[in-house]
């Protein structure tokens, strides 16, 4: 397979995932209905659900495929994906339980941007255009921070009751460590057997400006939501 197809073919996977952001990140219809009908301490449920939400969460995803894409080294992925679930874990927890009245659109458009930053980055562009690239650490730290506000504004829209809260609450976002666990384990499996991934500069190029497309392309369409619906 040539370079070109190679290009050609992650590009059009960075704007098919376009299409699938607004449908897998939403609140389905089915999750408001069967929390409505629960109360109380739901520990299995919200564990299933916070799970659920981030493998389906395709912009958390992507955010941890650029943060890693590049690192080899096991325990710098495991120090920079902890800060992430660390942010993540703070303002999913308070936002729930202090209900923090947050923008969902505006939120979900940060975390689009977060996307394309990391594309961004990971083509050097910041050591191109500012000659040094921002500290990895404290960018995902930060990110993840807005990463968990997205997530509080989901179950928030859950009509989540104060019965059980703080033991759901906490049910939910070990959930969500679940599912990004086992997200990042099949993305280190996938980038070590399918080296070329990376290691190729055509198709790592490739890959990475599709997060662009992908990141920019969310930001877009969340600020067009916010236009229309706030």
């Amino acid at each position: 397979m040539n370079r070109s197809l190679f290009a050609k073919i992650f590009l059009l996977l960075g704007l098919l995932l376009i299409s699938s952001f607004s449908l897998s990140h939403e609140v389905s219809t089915e999750d408001i209905l069967a929390l409505r009908a629960l109360s109380g301490v739901q520990l299995p449920h919200y564990l299933w659900l916070g799970a659920k939400h981030m493998l389906t969460g395709y912009d958390h995803l992507l955010f941890l495929l650029g943060v890693i894409f590049y690192i080899k080294k096991l325990q710098d992925v495991l120090v920079l994906v902890s800060l992430f679930a660390i942010g993540h874990s703070i303002t999913l927890i308070a936002g729930v339980a202090f209900s923090w009245n947050v923008n969902p659109y505006l939120i979900d458009a940060i975390i689009g941007f977060s996307v394309a930053y990391k594309g961004f980055d990971n083509l050097d562009g910041f050591k191109t255009f500012l000659g040094d690239r921002p500290n990895e650490k404290i960018v995902v730290l930060i990110f993840g921070l807005f990463h968990g506000l997205g997530l509080a504004t989901k179950l928030q829209a859950l009509a989540v009751r104060d019965e059980g809260l703080i033991p759901n609450l906490l049910a939910f976002n070990v959930g969500v460590e679940l599912g990004q666990i086992t997200a990042l384990i099949a993305a280190l499996i996938l980038l070590k057997y399918i080296s070329v991934l990376r290691t190729n500069k055509h198709i790592a190029t490739s890959i990475n400006i599709a997060l662009m497309i992908a990141g920019f392309a969310l930001l877009a369409y969340q600020l067009k939501q916010y236009t229309l619906f706030s």
